[in-house]
């Protein structure tokens, strides 16, 4: 007996393969943008060179160990208050880098 796949099977997979891709693209936006957050805070800081990239490395396995981007804001925003930066002006740099990441990955994907 031949079992075929019906037309709900294809799409259900077809359903599986998108959210298995969008979530992958998630996970590899979020990880890129707290870098990129990581390194503009590091400038913030004073920070350069292995100590910059450190601290970036640093915010992106803490966020990789179930942090959520509110933590994730809380910990940049208290490294940066003795410096004066607010937390909406953090808020609004985490926005810009998510885009900035995305963007970068985009253009990945067009290049493969």
């Amino acid at each position: 007996m031949e079992l075929t796949m019906t037309t709900f099977d294809k799409r259900e997979q077809g359903f599986e393969a998108k959210f298995a891709h969008d979530e992958e693209l998630m996970f590899k936006a979020a990880a890129r943008s707290n870098k990129l957050l990581g390194l503009w805070a590091a400038g913030e800081l004073g920070l350069s060179g292995d100590a910059a990239a450190a601290y970036a490395t640093k915010l992106v396995t803490d966020s990789l160990a179930n942090r959520t981007m509110d933590e994730t804001l809380n910990k940049v925003s208290s490294d940066l208050a003795a410096k004066g930066i607010s937390r909406e002006h953090v808020a609004q740099k985490m926005q810009e880098c998510l885009h900035q990441a995305l963007a970068q990955l985009e253009a990945v994907s067009r290049q493969a």
